[in-house]
């Protein structure tokens, strides 16, 4: 079941690569239905907070009509950073399925691990490595064109 919602999380991610952000997608899942998907729109919307984390947040509590999603997974096809992980724990997100780590800035056990802390009032089950290697190949493409377009101009 996993894989199955990790797919559709490297569909979003793939419409960020199109539009030239960061090939990072999300989709929340709910009583075995989808009820957010969102991909990173960073600089199309020139916003700090638009990463796909938090605009999926943003699309289930208004589906479901509540800032709580504490019978909701996540599934995310990049370790989220600090600000996205807080608010995963903010929301009461029960499980988050995680495809690639991020060792420079991930924050579900790369960094920290904000999902897991005793001392937040809200702990997250996380699994990581699913579909590891499509959601990181996608990453690495990413950067390596971006580097290519930096060099040529």
């Amino acid at each position: 079941m996993d894989q199955k919602y990790m797919r559709e999380a490297l569909k979003q991610a793939k419409k960020a690569d199109k539009i030239d952000e960061v090939p990072i997608g999300c989709v929340i899942v709910y009583e075995d239905r989808i009820i957010a998907r969102a991909y990173n729109r960073r600089n199309t919307d020139k916003n700090t907070l638009a990463h796909a984390e938090l605009l999926a947040i943003k699309k289930a509590s208004k589906v479901l009509g509540d800032w709580r999603l504490e019978d909701c997974t996540m599934y995310i096809t990049l370790e989220p950073c600090q600000m996205c992980a807080g608010a995963i724990v903010q929301a009461r997100i029960k499980r988050v399925v995680v495809g690639s780590m991020n060792p420079k800035a991930g924050c579900a056990g790369s960094v920290l691990n904000l999902l897991q802390m005793n001392q937040f009032n809200h702990q997250v089950e996380l699994e990581t490595g699913v579909m590891e290697e499509e959601c990181s190949r996608m990453l690495k493409e990413f950067f390596k064109r971006l580097r290519e377009e930096k060099k040529k101009g």
